[in-house]
């Protein structure tokens, strides 16, 4: 819905004349007519005349929208049939523009999930008339931004729907998909009125100014072809998107999925694609071992890699208990598109896998609507001036950072030293020596290890701070470094940051990730008899806790020397490795305690080894490197002087994770 424009002065009731107030709704009408003809260019000049903000307006008709599809020649013959790939691309774009002879942007979304699985909370799917041209087109891009001047453009991957070729999950046919698209789009590329036919056609209409957007896999294709540097794509908006494939599959090694990605092509494929790709299938298998050694099929879908060729704006959303796409995919992108200077903007929700528009409707519509206009129609909104990042600090209540991380964070190095009871150690700022020992148990996750933090079990090592005195907070990627002794030839090894303390929580490991789905609709656009606009709502799903994880980091140990190649251990040996922990933006209030617990399999996170072996820490070759804001100053600061006593932690009061880990991402 688009935002009112507020009332700057206020004239008081008694002085106000019937001549003024009549003056006043003849103008307000004037306004009105005269926007719903005003093409985009005037609007936004009688706005400035106004002294109004910048924004696109729907004046366009959607129900009068053209409605086409093409199909994109990708240059690529996967499936291996002698002809080179069409994708196809369905088109919603405002029919008046097109009558005046002016060019429009374009906002598309490229996904594998338009026919098989469908899009957004209601599992949308594309559907298409006698004709064959799209009638529904999922989620509420069209309904919105096309009567606002803009085109919206879905592309079916390679493989999947009305696309010719195969899926190759991330990799070159996939990214491909959407590259050759924005190509045409840019005068670079072929494409065609039919999937086998002759006839050409052009993209005359668009002036190629394109940004993409898209939730999951939907958004690791925007991640990919930003980061070959195509030219035309000035912005993208990744929800919840994978920066690279292999720390979706693996964790440094630790299997984090029973299946591979030919089983996930498998489960986008048409059922054309499954009869002509089994080449691309082996391929798929045998270049991801379940080792989890790197191979150079994850070279090619690493998107971290290439960051320095991206020339898009980057708005970043992901949820920070997301298990499905974890948030190391984020910390990693925003830190490797922060260090070539790459513009960029973030929201980070309590949520698991979900979409913005389900957790902060309201907000979600207004803030993308305006990034857009900014960044593909040139609109000076003055988005660019607000803040970086927006973050979900409790259920429905959100602050912003300036910057993000903040500038004053610093990664600070604590370390973990013994107590006065085995496995229940202290966190500070000076070194220790001594040992703990755990013994692998493949049956246990990490909110039982959370629920006993201050009691001594077996199965894990804790280290906590004392009860803060001030409020404490860690803003980006943490890393923990343990040199550890096995008793196996095999072993794995998570380390877990936990805020102890009660807190009321988004439900992240319930089915709905943090979101209870209502009856009632609310509508975002304009409908049509086959595209409605109107979405049902949702409000937050909570839990009360007495604990947190807010961060989490797994590793194979057998590949402490390399990704490249895991060995098998030496019993008896000691092997130092730094894990790398997801990123996250997380405050522990005053009177919660920080802690860190170092163990072995993460049950339903991450798959266990062939062994159950124990494992000895060297106290003085571990640490942990966490990003303080404030640094090690913060930390003093939070650890200095007394409060009370933070309640003992019940296994029934922590959010725990899911019993099946997701396998798709959707």
């Amino acid at each position: 819905m688009p935002k009112s424009t507020p009332t700057r002065t206020r004239i008081h009731p008694r002085i106000r004349t019937r001549f003024t107030i009549w003056r006043a709704l003849a103008t307000a009408v004037a306004v009105i007519l005269t926007a719903a003809f005003l093409t985009p260019a005037a609007a936004q000049a009688a706005g400035r005349a106004s002294g109004t903000p910048r924004e696109s307006r729907p004046v366009y008709s959607y129900a009068h929208a053209i409605r086409e599809s093409v199909w994109v020649d990708t240059g690529l013959d996967g499936d291996g049939d002698g002809k080179t790939d069409r994708v196809a691309a369905d088109i919603v774009r405002p029919a008046e523009p097109a009558r005046q002879g002016r060019k429009v942007p374009v906002v598309m979304d490229a996904s594998p999930y338009f026919s098989c699985c469908g899009r957004g909370n209601e599992s949308q799917v594309k559907t298409y008339d006698a004709q064959g041209r799209v009638v529904q087109m999922p989620l509420f891009y069209d309904n919105y931004f096309v009567p606002r001047g803009y085109a919206f453009v879905g592309v079916d991957l390679a493989g999947t729907n009305r696309s010719d070729g195969c899926t190759d999950v991330g990799g070159r046919s996939d990214i491909q998909s959407a590259k050759a698209v924005v190509d045409w789009l840019n005068g670079r590329a072929r494409a065609y009125t039919s999937r086998t036919g002759t006839q050409t056609v052009k993209a005359t209409w668009t002036n190629g100014t394109t940004g993409m957007i898209g939730k999951s896999w939907d958004a690791t294709i925007a991640n990919g072809v930003a980061a070959t540097g195509v030219k035309g794509l000035k912005t993208i908006v990744p929800i919840s998107g994978i920066s690279s494939w292999y720390d979706y599959y693996f964790a440094q090694g630790a299997p984090l999925y029973d299946g591979g990605p030919a089983e996930l092509a498998g489960y986008v494929e048409s059922d054309a694609a499954k009869a002509h790709c089994a080449a691309v299938q082996k391929k798929l298998t045998d270049g991801s071992p379940r080792s989890g050694d790197w191979t150079p099929l994850w070279t090619e879908r690493d998107y971290v890699g290439n960051a320095a060729k991206v020339r898009a704006s980057v708005f970043l959303v992901h949820g920070m208990q997301d298990l499905n796409v974890r948030t190391k995919h984020f910390g990693q992108w925003w830190d490797a598109l922060a260090k070539h200077g790459v513009k960029r903007k973030i929201w980070l929700s309590q949520t698991g896998h979900v979409d913005p528009f389900d957790y902060r409707r309201g907000a979600w519509v207004d803030t993308l609507h305006r990034w857009f206009d900014h960044e593909l129609l040139g609109y000076d909104n003055g988005i660019d001036r607000e803040p970086m990042a927006d973050i979900e600090r409790h259920p429905d209540q959100w602050v912003t950072s300036r910057v993000w991380p903040p500038q004053t964070t610093r990664i600070t190095v604590l370390y973990p030293a013994p107590g006065t009871e085995p496995g229940v150690g202290t966190l500070g700022l000076r070194p220790a020596t001594g040992t703990s020992a755990f013994t692998d148990d493949p049956k246990l996750s990490e909110t039982e290890w959370a629920a006993h933090l201050t009691a001594p079990t077996p199965e894990k090592a804790g280290f906590l701070t004392a009860p803060l005195t001030h409020d404490l907070r860690l803003s980006g990627s943490s890393t923990v470094t343990v040199t550890a002794t096995p008793t196996t030839a095999s072993a794995h090894l998570s380390a877990v940051l936990v805020d102890l303390g009660p807190d009321t929580i988004r439900d992240y490991a319930d089915a709905a990730e943090g979101i209870t789905t209502l009856k009632s609709r609310t509508c975002w656009g304009e409908s049509t008899a086959g595209d409605s606009a109107c979405f049902k709502e949702t409000k937050a799903k909570t839990a009360t806790v007495d604990y947190t994880v807010f961060s989490r980091g797994w590793a194979d140990l057998g590949h402490y020397a390399s990704l490249g190649k895991g060995v098998p251990l030496t019993p008896g040996k000691a092997y130092t490795m730094t894990l790398r922990l997801a990123a996250t933006d997380h405050v522990v209030p005053k009177g919660h305690r920080l802690a860190l617990i170092i163990a072995g399999t993460d049950k339903d996170l991450i798959d266990p080894p062939s062994t159950k072996p124990t494992l000895t820490i060297d106290l003085a070759g571990t640490t942990a490197g966490l990003p303080l804001v404030g640094g090690a100053s913060a930390f003093t600061r939070a650890t200095s002087g007394s409060t009370g006593r933070t309640p003992t932690p019940t296994a029934v009061n922590g959010v725990r994770v899911p019993g099946v880990a997701r396998h798709v991402p959707a």
